[in-house]
């Protein structure tokens, strides 16, 4: 999504940054791990998320862990693939995910540090993740087995893909050496903290009934987990709280609208409402196509409310890769957030 475009501050901190005529005061500031670059990659879900786990595990341990993109990709891609011949090609895949991906990797898979596989884009001679050639091989694979008239597959496609998967992105550390200790990608991500129970995803719509749990119906969420619905107002409580608290949110969203800069700003004047995003989502005029991580708060000089946003495109934009979204636009465009539930009061999943 978005291939190729696409810390810790006291509370009221008197710290200001200019986006033109725009001063910033920021309000609220969880610490985070440094901005990444995803380059020439749709893994903005797996930067995002793993900053967000990062965080996590900064809240926990008090430690600045640097987790492995290009493992979660390889292990996604894996289960991707599976569940896209599963269906016979009739489900999506490709470079996109969720949050929900991330955890599935973490929890089945564990993790390792960055410097336990190839550098992102080393294997094809770039200095950053680079997936234009590996991609446009990848796809046609993958469909034509999951569309293959045999009538049985044997497990040599498998065998081939991961090939692939290797070639690109370097073959999944089985046993890695970290600070002196020798570890698997299981009991390092032990050594986080985190309990993978504690994540859940929160959304607002109103075509299925609030307080329930559904499968958002929206591209690049081919992991069918649910998430939990409640009205708008709620869903931007608990990013409100969730930072008061000291937590991150990991945010899933529309960028491709009006009022989303390239500098890093996000504007809306509107005050939206909960049938504003329903028609939108209902006729396709908002899309889920980004994940970014929420990590502060933020005035102008006219009192409006922004969040701060770590983006990963690197030093991208006049905040070197933050964003300041305004509430309003978070309002109106989120698809999903995603967070840890003991920062959510109030809600009884």
């Amino acid at each position: 999504m978005l291939a190729g475009l696409l810390m810790a501050c006291p509370a009221m901190a008197q710290e200001k940054e200019t986006e033109g005529k725009l001063e910033f005061t920021t309000v609220k500031e969880v610490p985070i791990t440094p901005v990444k670059d995803q380059n020439r990659s749709g893994t903005c879900w797996d930067y995002a998320t793993l900053g967000f786990f990062e965080a996590e595990a900064l809240r926990t341990t008090g430690k600045t862990f640097d987790l492995c993109e290009m493992f979660v990709a390889n292990k996604n891609y894996v289960d991707e693939a599976i569940y896209y011949v599963r269906m016979h090609g009739d489900s999506r895949f490709s470079e996109g995910g969720s949050a929900d991906d991330v955890l599935s990797v973490l929890r089945t898979h564990g993790v390792c540090p960055e410097d336990a596989m190839p550098a992102p884009g080393s294997l094809v001679g770039d200095s950053l993740a680079n997936f234009n050639e590996f991609f446009s091989l990848l796809t046609p694979y993958v469909e034509a087995v999951a569309k293959s008239k045999a009538k049985k597959l044997s497990p040599q496609w498998l065998v081939g893909y991961q090939a692939i998967l290797d070639a690109y992105l370097g073959k999944c550390a089985e046993r890695f050496v970290y600070e002196g200790k020798e570890y698997t990608p299981q009991s390092f991500a032990a050594t986080l903290q985190l309990d993978w129970d504690d994540y859940v995803s929160i959304t607002s719509f109103t075509h299925h009934p609030f307080s329930t749990w559904f499968i958002i119906e929206a591209p690049y969420k081919w992991r069918p987990r649910q998430s939990y619905n409640v009205p708008l107002s709620e869903m931007m409580r608990v990013i409100d709280e969730a930072l008061d608290a000291g937590y991150t949110v990991c945010w899933g969203g529309d960028v491709s609208g009006n009022g989303f800069d390239r500098k890093g700003l996000a504007q809306e004047d509107t005050i939206p409402t909960q049938e504003m995003r329903q028609q939108r989502f209902d006729n396709w005029e908002a899309t889920y196509d980004h994940v970014m991580l929420i990590y502060g708060k933020a005035v102008d000089q006219q009192g409006r409310e922004y969040y701060k946003v770590k983006n990963s495109w690197g030093d991208y934009g006049d905040h070197k890769g933050v964003w300041y979204m305004r509430k309003n636009y978070i309002a109106l465009n989120t698809t999903y957030i995603f967070l840890n539930r003991h920062a959510v009061r109030g809600i009884k999943f």
